[in-house]
């Protein structure tokens, strides 16, 4: 395929921050980039806005029972697809090049082990998908000879830096995950456990969805992209690290064995990851700002807390322990996240219910789909039950 041939997306998730980031970048791009389909979980009036913006012929709705609101919004000619099963047709068009999955927590899953067996190159937003399934996921690229682009900007930023690269896994000594901190990183430890959603929901540097930013704010974000870059690159957990720098202009760094690193430097803008994965291999000028040095007052870098923060030392028992340990980190975390956000636990309760999952689990060695949604079902079960322990002691 000429890299000059307009990229045919779908995206799965259209409605969040990375999709409609992606609808931006391809309008900026209109000779490189069609948006043949969208996608979302339940928000109907802003996916049947954006279908009449693209002028897109399919569109799935998660939430079925919204139907009949989305049709009324709709014209005549867009065929709606529905449920879990909607998301699988869309992401196996046949007139597909390209599917981007931003779907929030593991409903991506599926859908992108269709889209890789039927032939699409996946554009991965979804972290969940590697950090649950991750030797299932590369595998089937491999077999079926699928490209994984990489969008979340870390992990982008490493693609960038490895893109060309001919020496192979054993020249590079280790991949550096820049993180910001999130919006406590210099408070107290003491004042976490008074810490509110609202708080947790303002993020220094990005505007994110919800979920993603309480991650960002207890660093299970970082710890969730540590496990997929495992996936993603090849490359053992024991040579993945974490360093904070609060500025988020570097979005993650590669050291080579000779003690050389790259660096991938762009504005906090997820336009910039976004555009990359859909143009790759080629760069293309858009409507994005370069950096202006002058203007960058400092870079600072610092060590993780893992000692207040410790996301990140459980990210890495999971990917080193493998199997279905890292589905049961990834379950107990989205179950958490929802209780904290309903109050029902304290912020450090994220980090306690997680490790007291992980704890319990006895972890299956041999992975398989079902393996996996298993732990996924059994993790998230634990972790209600949990959360519904600890509540009535937290509202106490």
């Amino acid at each position: 395929m000429s890299t000059a041939k307009k990229r045919r997306v779908v995206v799965l998730g259209s409605t969040g921050s990375i999709g409609t980031s992606a609808l931006k970048v391809a309008r900026e791009l209109p000779e490189r980039i069609e948006i043949i389909a969208l996608a979302a979980c339940g928000s109907y009036e802003k996916l049947a806005r954006q279908a009449r913006e693209t002028g897109v012929r399919h569109v799935a709705l998660y939430d079925s029972s919204k139907e009949n609101e989305l049709r009324a919004l709709l014209p005549a000619d867009v065929k709606i697809h529905l449920g879990p099963e909607g998301l699988i047709e869309l992401a196996t068009l046949a007139d597909a090049d390209v599917v981007l999955v931003s779907i929030v927590g593991t409903a991506g899953l599926h859908p992108s082990l269709a889209a890789i067996e039927a032939g699409k190159n996946l554009a991965v937003a979804s972290k969940e998908i590697l950090v649950m399934a991750g030797e299932i996921i590369t595998a089937a690229a491999e077999k079926h000879g699928v490209k994984l682009l990489p969008v979340d900007s870390e992990h982008n930023a490493i693609f960038q830096c490895l893109d060309g690269h001919r020496g192979g896994e054993k020249e590079i000594s280790r991949l550096i995950l820049t993180a910001s901190g999130g919006p406590f990183r210099q408070l107290p430890a003491a004042k976490l456990e008074h810490v509110t959603p609202a708080q947790a929901l303002k993020h220094p540097t990005w505007e994110m969805g919800p979920k993603i930013t309480i991650d960002s704010a207890t660093l299970f974000n970082k710890g969730l992209e540590m496990i997929e870059a495992r996936w993603l690159f090849g490359i053992g957990m024991e040579r993945i690290d974490v360093v904070v720098h609060p500025q988020s202009i570097i979005h993650s760094m590669v050291e080579f064995r000779d003690g050389s690193i790259l660096a991938q430097l762009s504005r906090t803008d997820m336009c910039f990851p976004i555009q990359y994965a859909l143009t790759w291999p080629d760069r293309i000028k858009g409507g994005l700002r370069p950096l202006d040095f002058p203007t960058l007052a400092k870079l600072e870098f610092e060590t993780p807390r893992t000692a207040d923060f410790p996301a990140l030392d459980l990210a890495r028992r999971a990917g080193l322990t493998g199997g279905t340990l890292p589905a049961v980190f990834n379950a107990a975390n989205e179950i958490a996240v929802e209780a904290f956000r309903a109050e029902k636990i304290p912020f450090p309760g994220i980090w306690k219910c997680v490790t007291a999952v992980m704890d319990a689990h006895v972890t299956q060695p041999s992975l398989s789909l079902e393996a996996v949604t298993a732990a996924d079902r059994w993790a998230r079960d634990r972790a209600i039950d949990f959360c519904e322990k600890s509540a009535p002691q937290f509202s106490s």
